[in-house]
């Protein structure tokens, strides 16, 4: 597949009568909005706010952040079987708005909801302080189920993503990125002299609003699979989950996944990057053996030299995460995983829940207990009074003067381990 990826600078948002990009700035009609995004009966009301990089704003609790893009050519549309037709997409031509991103936030739904600071010391741990952000409050009938709540406010982030790259379809791109992945049998035969390299792609599917939608589908419900690359671009990988916020992916991230980037960067250069598969991280033992072993077995087939592998989440992942590198390497496939850890506040403790010795090329994202200390800011969107329950956080989290100390898993985004350049890593 080829996807042109074009990309229209976003450098300011601001509220305006009619919807529009004009001159790197988004324009952004109320009215019109709320329109796209309204109708479902388990949201009570829904509200915008705007937050740029340097501004004294906190945003909490943030349940996913999005980028909009828009199908220029090619079949399908973005987020396909989700908001779009459940069309192949990962080719043609698509637009993407850089520098801005939509952040839904309202009433918690879970427990592990994070925080996005626009400034200060927590937006040094944030990808999300450096973009400009249209944040959409959603706040929830009363007595609402959880699950309930998480679909209708994920539901509300696609759909604004998708009302504001429409208004990108007919732009000239500031800059265009071509991405292109051949069929195997071509692809490995365009360099041979050239290690071959795959991405296994972690998806955290555990259940209980541990979710991550593939094409639609709960990402827990299927076998491991291959992707072409371009297709997560094109939205066919969704977050729905709750996990801690450091280390879960939006879909802000799967969107612009860091290995898929990074390997493309280098592709045709020192490695031959040949495809994706994906698996899920299950909690039952029999499936953690199932994926794990069609996992070495799809690798295999591929007939690669080296995977790199990531991780979503923490804990019970960690089990999924050494049987897939303990089941490459056995196949002569070398492994390097990408992950970060929970090694106690001290960072004494086990780094992660489950190790093996073939497990010995490692990127860490870091240590997520690491306590840090946030200042005071000016302007709160959402309810500040969650981070004394988030993950991260504890009841004495938020001081009387405003300030918060809490572990970096609350942070959006601060370890988030398929943003890393792990590639200084050998793999061959």
């Amino acid at each position: 597949m080829r996807l042109e990826l074009g990309k229209i600078f976003i450098k300011d948002i601001q509220f305006a009568d009619s919807s529009k990009i004009e001159d790197g700035v988004l324009y952004v009609n109320k009215e019109e909005l709320l329109d796209a995004v309204s109708g479902d009966e388990h949201i009570k009301s829904i509200e915008f706010d705007i937050a740029r990089p340097g501004e004294s704003v906190r945003i909490t609790p943030v349940k996913d952040v999005v980028e909009p893009r828009v199908k220029v050519e090619g079949p399908g549309e973005i987020f396909p079987g989700v908001i779009g037709k459940v069309d192949t997409v990962g080719e043609g031509k698509t637009n993407a708005l850089k520098g801005m991103a939509v952040v839904t936030t309202g009433k918690i739904v879970g427990f592990q909801e994070g925080i996005i600071d626009m400034t200060g010391e927590g937006a040094k741990y944030t990808p999300f302080s450096k973009t400009n952000n249209l944040v959409i409050i959603c706040e929830p009938v009363d007595d609402l189920k959880q699950h309930d709540h998480e679909r209708a406010v994920r539901l509300v982030g696609f759909k604004a993503a998708t009302y504001l790259g429409e208004l990108a379809k007919e732009l000239t791109p500031d800059e265009t990125t071509v991405y292109e992945t051949k069929p195997l049998l071509e692809q490995i035969h365009e360099y041979p002299d050239l290690p071959k390299v795959a991405y296994v792609y972690m998806l955290q599917t555990q259940g209980l609003l541990h979710d991550t939608y593939v094409y639609g589908v709960d990402g827990k419900q299927i076998v491991p699979t291959f992707l072409y690359p371009t297709e997560i671009m094109d939205g066919a990988i969704v977050s729905g989950n709750c996990v801690s916020a450091c280390d879960k992916n939006p879909t802000y991230v799967h969107l612009n996944n860091g290995v898929i980037e990074d390997l493309y960067a280098r592709h045709g250069k020192d490695y031959n990057f040949v495809g994706v598969v994906i698996t899920n991280e299950n909690v039952y033992l029999m499936d953690k053996e199932r994926s794990s072993n069609w996992t070495a077995k799809l690798v295999r087939y591929l007939g690669v030299d080296a995977v790199i592998v990531s991780q979503e989440g923490f804990g019970n992942p960690d089990t999924d995460l050494i049987m897939n590198t303990k089941k490459i390497e056995g196949k002569g496939i070398k492994t390097v995983i990408v992950t970060d850890e929970y090694a106690g506040r001290d960072g004494a403790s086990q780094s992660l829940a489950d190790a093996d010795p073939t497990a010995n090329a490692v990127v860490t994202g870091g240590n997520a207990n690491q306590v840090i200390q946030l200042p005071k800011l000016d302007k709160i969107i959402g309810h500040i009074e969650v981070v004394n329950t988030i993950a991260g956080g504890n009841e004495d989290s938020l001081k009387d003067d405003g300030t918060i100390e809490v572990e970096i898993q609350a942070i959006t985004g601060a370890t988030n381990e398929t943003g890393f350049n792990y590639l200084s890593a050998k793999t061959y």
